[in-house]
């Protein structure tokens, strides 16, 4: 999975809300070199009662989930002479198709997922784990092509471990054999997790540098064995979800028919995930300064939404309306700190050492961190006080960002302080959920992203997830916070809201990534 899905806790029971979807059959064929997965969009009928559970505690996790669960079926276009994985789209949501592993292939539903490297299903060998029982299981004693390989693995995510061993066999993408893919069988699943989810596995379309156990991901033996016209991938992602098609994913190029002008391309600067440097964050076009001396980001098809830090997911929050939840920790920093840190700024202070000069952090050199541990060492204190002492440095280190975004607007510091203290009630929660009401998104601001040379905008319709029809329709932000801390951040990940809107491009051959308007 993505690094959203590795450091950010999980919903046990996202997938309860899926488990009604079906799967279908494909039969692909050649064309060019490119193998052109299309996504199919199934279309549901989103009642109500869909709005009415994410009112309840289990759907309270699902607003606290970077969702990361795409499930696939396979599908036949008679119009185009052209090979189709048909991947399903539930609420724009998760987009899934199918694979086949072994000789003769044996299908398994899989997440195409560019956050992560490694390919593994179930395995027949896996009877210790619920999870199995209800999801396709790979019989290695049914295929010709298999590979005794043995290696043990095992993948963390918040919920639990994928554990297993690695094997070898031949994998089939659309018409792609790919000879002798290493991959791992699962063999221990988190049961609740895992069983009611309609995925099997997952295929990951990462860097080798984050493949557990080293192993050599499907897309590079693509390239490698010559299957692939160029190496290259592409996502469209439709986000109309009137229509039934879904979108397509291209290996070996791109389709001219999904974009809109030319692809903007950053490099990638850090291989593992496809990681590239970010410029500023804009709220209805105004820099919120956060990533002025600049972020990293991801583009990653294996999350739904987009994360980034509490502190611009928190003004992003004020912009639009979402209701947050009261951070003590920050209420207090602004009444008893407001004041001095606003000082501080205007004497220019470095925003960075603000913190570490009233006392809430230390500065070691290049950024404030958490006092937390040195407030606990020669005391008697309970841990307790580490964690506040943890709590009031991140809410410092929020109030300065937005105080100095708002000093450079030239407001006065009394309208400064009222400003941030608002921001407090919009904080997210530890669980991350944050709703709209619906009847406001003409009025909320467009959110954008400075790219290379460019602004990449997001309208409310873009950002805003509505489920629901009429009365009982609920809309959540697509926002949620995601704090990684320096030199690896600050760090957004820009998952399928983002990519629905611009078609990507993952260039491996020229080390970039590239957007252009979707068409």
């Amino acid at each position: 999975m993505s690094l959203a899905r590795k450091k950010m806790g999980k919903s046990d029971l996202l997938f309860l809300l899926f488990s009604c979807l079906a799967l279908s059959s494909a039969y692909p064929v050649a064309d060019n070199g490119l193998s052109r997965i299309k996504l199919k969009k199934m279309k549901l009928d989103e009642d109500n009662w869909i709005a009415s559970w994410l009112e309840s505690e289990a759907g309270e996790s699902l607003r606290s989930y970077i969702m990361k669960n795409r499930f696939l079926g396979r599908l036949r276009d008679s119009s185009e002479d052209i090979d189709i994985v048909a991947l399903k789209n539930y609420l724009d949501a998760q987009y899934y198709g199918e694979i086949g592993i072994g000789t003769p292939p044996q299908n398994f539903t899989v997440i195409f997922d560019s956050g992560s490297s490694n390919l593994w299903v179930p395995s027949s060998k896996c009877i210790l784990s619920v999870a199995c029982y209800f999801h396709s299981r790979y019989k290695s004693g049914q295929s010709r092509t298999y590979q005794k390989n043995g290696k043990s693995a095992s993948i963390k995510y918040g919920t639990g471990a994928v554990s297993g061993f690695f094997s070898n066999d031949d994998a089939i993408v659309g018409d792609l054999v790919v000879k002798n893919q290493e991959f791992i069988e699962a063999t221990r699943e988190p049961s609740v997790t895992f069983m009611v989810a309609k995925f099997d596995g997952i295929l990951g379309l990462g860097f080798q540098e984050i493949s557990v156990g080293n192993a050599v991901p499907i897309w590079y033996n693509m390239m490698n064995q010559g299957l692939v016209k160029e190496p290259v991938f592409s996502f469209w992602l439709n986000r109309n979800a009137q229509e039934e098609e879904g979108g397509e994913i291209v290996f070996g190029g791109v389709d001219p028919k999904h974009f809109k002008g030319k692809h903007t391309y950053v490099p990638v600067t850090q291989k593992g995930y496809w990681q590239f440097d970010m410029g500023d964050v804009l709220i209805g076009g105004e820099p919120t300064g956060y990533c002025a001396d600049g972020c990293s980001a991801i583009a990653d098809s294996g999350t739904s939404l987009l994360a980034g830090p509490t502190s611009v997911i928190a003004m992003i929050n004020q912009a639009i309306g979402a209701s947050g939840v009261v951070s003590q920790e920050c209420k207090a920093v602004v009444t008893q700190y407001g004041q001095v840190i606003m000082d501080l700024l205007q004497n220019e202070v470095h925003p960075k050492k603000a913190c570490s000069q009233i006392g809430l952090c230390t500065f070691d050199g290049t950024r404030g961190i958490s006092m937390g541990i040195e407030s606990v060492v020669g005391e008697r204190s309970s841990r307790s006080s580490g964690v506040h002492s943890d709590a009031m440095c991140s809410a410092c280190e929020m109030a300065v960002v937005w105080m100095r975004h708002q000093l450079q607007q030239n407001l006065t510091q009394e309208r400064i302080l009222d400003y941030v203290d608002q921001l407090c009630d919009r904080v997210p929660s530890p669980m991350g959920q944050s709703a709209v009401e619906c009847g406001s998104l003409s009025s909320m601001p467009s959110v954008s992203f400075s790219i290379g040379d460019r602004v990449f905008e997001l309208s409310p319709d873009e950002y805003i997830l509505k489920v629901g029809e009429g009365p009982a329709a609920q809309c959540i932000s697509g926002f949620m916070a995601l704090d990684i801390p320096p030199p690896r951040g600050p760090l957004w990940i820009l998952g399928d809201l983002f990519m629905g809107r611009y078609h990507t491009v993952f260039d491996y051959g020229n080390l970039r990534v590239g957007f252009a308007e979707a068409a």
